[in-house]
């Protein structure tokens, strides 16, 4: 009875937690570093990608939504030099992993070695986790871009 009603709390406060993280500021910068990631595979200069992106954000997010959501990404954007580094070269950061794994299966296929199979199942992951990150580094500043616009052009007034 007891560990029935353990679990039964523990479900209600994943739920309210879950529900929160999903209407909240997180679920919504979630959303919109998706949207972004999207904008970025689209081939097209920054300037484009951010008016698209301006233009959806407005019709979703209110000013303090915007805010608010600006705020949370300043947070999570990396401040060190090797996250920078990443965000701004992430294939070539990558690519000696790329390159260890292509050595890793070149010997070990044609040297007929077991343990030279260990460089791919090493470096391949590895590659592609740093252009993930690099990839979602680089949503997150065009979507801070973007937000940074929005924030200029309304304190900005409009010349005719």
């Amino acid at each position: 009875m007891y560990l029935n009603g353990l679990i039964y709390n523990s479900l209600q406060n994943y739920k309210k937690i879950l529900s929160k993280h999903m209407n909240g500021t997180n679920g919504q910068l979630e959303r919109l570093i998706a949207l972004a990631e999207d904008e970025l595979a689209v081939y097209s200069t920054d300037a484009r990608k951010i008016e698209k992106l301006r233009r959806k954000i407005g019709l979703s997010l209110n000013a303090r939504q915007q805010k608010e959501v600006k705020e949370e990404l300043l947070e999570l954007m990396p401040k060190g030099w090797f996250g920078k580094l990443i965000e701004e070269q992430r294939q070539t950061v990558a690519l000696p992993f790329w390159g260890i794994a292509g050595l890793g299966l070149l010997f070990g296929i044609s040297l007929r070695q077991p343990v030279d199979f260990l460089a791919p199942a090493i470096g391949i992951p590895l590659a592609i986790n740093i252009q993930k990150w690099g990839w979602n580094l680089q949503a997150k500043r065009i979507l801070l871009k973007t937000l940074e616009e929005i924030e200029e052009r309304i304190k900005q007034p409009v010349k005719e």
